[in-house]
């Protein structure tokens, strides 16, 4: 891909050029000039440039890119990409650096960033669209995988609850109270208060309605907790 340098005057002082007229500073990183432009995707996408011209063609492949991401993995917050020519030669034969920052719910953030010499090792002549789509490439990667660790850890959490899951049928429920019985297949009674009753009315509850449950532990003594109505 050939990058088509900016037909607007100006730029930042540093080297670091933007597209667009707003500028949206990261909030994490030192990263100047970066801009956040609208686009159909869900999450907020901050691209940079730094000592490398832009172009829409390279942001439209950029966020072509990062709506892969998404795809892959829905609860992504936010997606920041900075592209930094760091180091030049005559032959201008050194790719820039490409470096990608995901944020995902209740872990750190995913990061690629990978120096020019890995491209230079993969391709004969790396320029930036090989620089970008290996970075995104190596971004999937790492996304599938942890998405793929939470599916396992969820599907570990279901497998563990079904084993502990049992039958009963409502026994008492006294009137106008939050909490009720249930009898046991072995014929003891466990308390359960009707925020653990997870399917079903509980002011419609009935003696003898079938229920599963979960056993655990509460302040006094075993109690029936995910309490689910069957039939």
């Amino acid at each position: 891909m050939r990058t088509v340098a900016p037909s607007w005057k100006g730029g930042c002082a540093n080297g670091s050029t933007a597209r667009g007229s707003s500028r949206t500073k990261f909030p994490n990183l030192n990263y100047p000039c970066a801009t956040t432009r609208g686009s159909a995707m869900q999450i907020p996408v901050e691209i940079a440039f730094h000592n490398v011209s832009s172009s829409d063609g390279v942001e439209d492949a950029i966020r072509e890119h990062v709506d892969r991401l998404e795809r892959i993995y829905s609860r992504m917050t936010t997606c920041r990409v900075r592209v930094d020519q760091r180091n030049r030669n005559s032959n201008e034969t050194i790719p820039p650096v490409v470096r990608i920052e995901i944020s995902v719910p209740g872990h750190k953030d995913i990061v690629v960033s990978h120096e020019p010499a890995h491209l230079q090792r993969k391709f004969q002549a790396p320029d930036l669209n090989n620089a970008i789509n290996e970075a995104f490439r190596i971004a999937e990667r790492r996304l599938t995988k942890h998405k793929d660790k939470l599916c396992d850890h969820g599907t570990a959490e279901m497998v563990h609850e079904a084993s502990n899951e049992f039958r009963g049928q409502i026994a008492d429920l006294p009137p106008e109270k939050d909490f009720g019985f249930l009898m046991t297949k072995e014929g003891g009674l466990l308390y359960f208060h009707r925020n653990s009753l997870l399917s079903g009315d509980f002011d419609s509850l009935q003696r003898g309605d079938q229920v599963s449950y979960v056993e655990s532990m509460g302040d006094t003594g075993p109690v029936a907790s995910k309490v689910r109505m069957l039939g």
